[in-house]
């Protein structure tokens, strides 16, 4: 059937049925930026049933009715309830701990990787996560390698390679890409970047550091510094944050890149959290617990000479980590370019590239959880001691 559709806060839902929703142009997305154009979209297969995922964000205890994730997509982390966010957490520890154990979860698995923009640390993540749990893995890296050069839509794109593939993760540069692909796919869809709008496997690697450096993802006062208009990775994290609650959320930007409205009004919305708006990071980086540095994204600028002269806005040296807390962790999505010095690798609370390393065993953890599959000798829940 044809009809208008404007994208509801996503659920997803049974593979039992299915039906056709012809997306017309200007359906809008529930977020910022230029919607998909109509080819772009495509026709958008969508399953009928009642949904397997919760918006909730209260825990699901174990002997309750815990929310079923198998053979489900994640485009967003409000997906997961909180009990399974933390769930993947202890995961990705015991796998840390059991590495050999769980070589073989995935056999006879295959991962599709479709990164529609080029990406080194999250596609080698996701394809690294298949290969040690004994997956294999297809796909490409750039659009320019697939057949939307051709102009196929994402669409019809996901409707191919889920007959080849077990789990799909995708990136792309359009906010809505992944929703459209994981309503379009047979298989589990994971949400690998869209646009500047969310990154939901980066905030798992990112609170799974938290968790190892200071023992708790809530009661945190956290600093989001540099590029907080278009960063997914800072929306994604505090979207997800402010579900555990209790958390101070100090943003330093300069004016053209402070966080969009839609996110500070998610730390409104919560009882327990609040922000607090700086250009100034010298002044408030004592305060903190950590500090999450972003990049000034080159790729989301119309004008170059915005880019440069926003570029160094700010830049972490040895001499800004001396008004910081011996304990406080420095993290970064990466990549970085030059807003953190290299001085700062050396420093103890540098987990940048911890969370390289997290995200990998995160990424493990998911999907073999989407895709039913039991890590051998683990028990839901329990804490994995480091």
């Amino acid at each position: 059937m044809d009809c208008e559709y404007s994208f509801p806060r996503v659920r997803h839902w049974s593979r039992r049925r299915r039906i056709v929703i012809q997306v017309t142009q200007g359906d809008h997305l529930p977020w910022k930026g230029a919607p998909l154009s109509e080819q772009q979209q495509g026709p958008i297969y969508g399953r009928h049933d009642s949904p397997s995922f919760s918006s909730s964000s209260s825990n699901t205890s174990l002997s309750g009715h815990r929310q079923d994730i198998r053979g489900s997509s994640l485009v967003t982390l409000d997906e997961l309830d909180t009990w399974w966010i933390r769930e993947l957490i202890h995961r990705a520890a015991y796998i840390d701990a059991h590495r050999a154990r769980v070589a073989g979860t995935c056999k006879g698995k295959v991962l599709a990787t479709l990164f529609y923009e080029p990406s080194t640390r999250t596609r080698l993540s996701f394809e690294t996560a298949m290969l040690r749990l004994g997956g294999q893995v297809v796909g490409f890296a750039g659009s320019q390698l697939s057949s939307v050069s051709k102009g196929e839509s994402i669409a019809d794109t996901l409707c191919v390679v889920s007959s080849y593939a077990d789990i799909i993760a995708i990136r792309h540069p359009k906010e809505g890409a992944a929703l459209v692909a994981a309503r379009s796919a047979d298989v589990p869809v994971i949400n690998a970047g869209d646009g500047g709008h969310l990154h939901p496997t980066q905030t798992l690697a990112d609170l799974a550091t938290l968790q190892a450096r200071l023992g708790r993802i809530d009661h945190l006062t956290i600093g989001l510094c540099g590029d907080l208009t278009f960063g997914r990775t800072v929306h994604s994290l505090i979207e997800t944050l402010t579900r555990f609650g209790n958390v101070r959320f100090v943003l330093v930007s300069p004016p053209e890149l402070t966080c969009p409205r839609y996110v500070l009004d998610r730390i409104d919305a919560s009882r327990t959290c609040s922000f607090q708006e700086t250009g100034d990071l010298e002044a408030v980086i004592g305060d903190l617990d950590a500090l999450y540095m972003t990049r000034v994204q080159k790729e989301r600028f119309f004008n170059e000479d915005d880019y440069l002269r926003l570029r160094d806005s700010y830049i972490l040296t040895e001499d800004k980590l001396r008004l910081a807390k011996r304990d406080m962790a420095v993290l970064h999505p990466l990549p970085r370019v030059n807003e953190i010095a290299v001085e700062v690798d050396r420093d103890p609370r540098a987990a940048y590239f911890q969370q390289v390393k997290e995200g990998m065993l995160m990424r493990m953890a998911l999907e073999a959880a989407l895709l039913g599959d039991e890590l051998p000798g683990y028990e839901p829940g329990e804490e994995v001691a480091a």
